[in-house]
């Protein structure tokens, strides 16, 4: 008998919110379970939600309110509790290591009470810890949960070269990778348009000015920050890439998008979770591809990963 899709998303704030809105916008789910620590915020989100349902575009979905519960026949999770950075905070996502720590373990005690066959998609900050310590104190299966990553950093690095050679962003390939967070670094050597590579990318799209790499790198990182310092917050971009890669899952996409999940080895790294390109279908991530960095991007790997295992040494993730 044909199941339709549910989508269980923990954390109804600003960026949870944004998550319920795109999923509608997308009719990613038949099935919608709001989850929340406070009961009347995730009511409150749902009944709204609800009563934008009678636009004709998103027939057929029901959103609804509940505990972790709704997690049991859930198909994927999408996971934003816990607190963010605000404005006059340090920026630096790291900085909420130690709470969110204790948060996500809380949220996932819960969550495996119900279920550890949902692919669960990790937004939670600080990204790659939280990730890390859901991914491996749970006994969740491999590849089923996984971090947002790179993927929001992506995204913006493809708009600010689309938009220095006046090019649609989805036409630009190309990675960033590492840590979500102020040690993400371009991967120029995986960037391209149409199949020319960086270094010809002037003999062949127009331009205003000479593409400086090192400040569109600092750009993408800032950006986040940007935003966070004019309207109080970060959602739309992050829901998007959030509901892009529950697209991947549900349909079966076997999309290649760049997510966080716990190193085994590859460039010699253990003990971390950063983000590689991964192939994402309906069982989460199905395969990760180890690039052939060259020395400079690998060095930036590894500077990544100290970054972030110092913060988990200091928090008693990791020895």
């Amino acid at each position: 008998m044909f199941k339709p899709h549910k989508l269980a998303i923990i954390g109804l704030g600003h960026v949870g919110s944004a998550v319920l809105a795109r999923a509608i916008a997308c009719q990613l789910a038949a099935d919608i379970a709001c989850i929340d620590i406070k009961p009347g915020v995730a009511h409150g989100e749902a009944l709204d939600a609800v009563h934008s349902l009678s636009c004709s575009y998103v027939p057929g979905i029901h959103v609804h309110s509940g505990g972790f519960e709704e997690c049991r026949d859930a198909d994927v999770i999408i996971c934003d509790a816990g607190p963010s950075i605000l404005p006059g905070q340090k920026m630096d996502r790291l900085t909420l290591a130690k709470e969110n720590i204790a948060v996500i373990r809380e949220v996932m005690g819960e969550v495996t009470k119900y279920t550890r066959e949902a692919v669960f998609i990790m937004i939670t900050n600080p990204l790659d810890i939280t990730t890390y310590v859901a991914a491996t104190e749970f006994d969740y299966p491999a590849g089923r949960l996984f971090g947002t990553g790179t993927t929001l950093e992506t995204m913006r690095l493809k708009s600010i070269i689309g938009r220095h050679y006046h090019v649609d962003a989805a036409d630009v390939q190309g990675y960033m990778l590492g840590e979500h967070g102020n040690s993400a670094f371009p991967a120029w050597s995986t960037v391209n348009i149409g199949g020319v590579p960086l270094a010809s990318l002037d003999d062949f799209y127009d331009h205003d000015k000479e593409m400086n790499c090192q400040e569109i790198a600092q750009e993408v990182v800032n950006t986040a920050y940007d935003v966070l310092q004019s309207k109080g917050w970060t959602n739309t971009g992050i829901a998007m890439g959030a509901c892009r890669l529950a697209k991947a899952v549900l349909f079966d996409e076997h999309a290649v998008l760049p997510v966080s999940m716990p190193f085994q080895g590859e460039y010699g790294l253990t003990d971390v979770a950063l983000s590689l390109p991964s192939i994402i279908g309906r069982h989460g991530v199905e395969k990760r591809i180890p690039l052939n960095l060259p020395a400079d991007e690998l060095e930036l790997l590894k500077k990544s990963a100290e970054s972030v295992q110092a913060v988990m040494r200091a928090n008693k993730v990791i020895a």
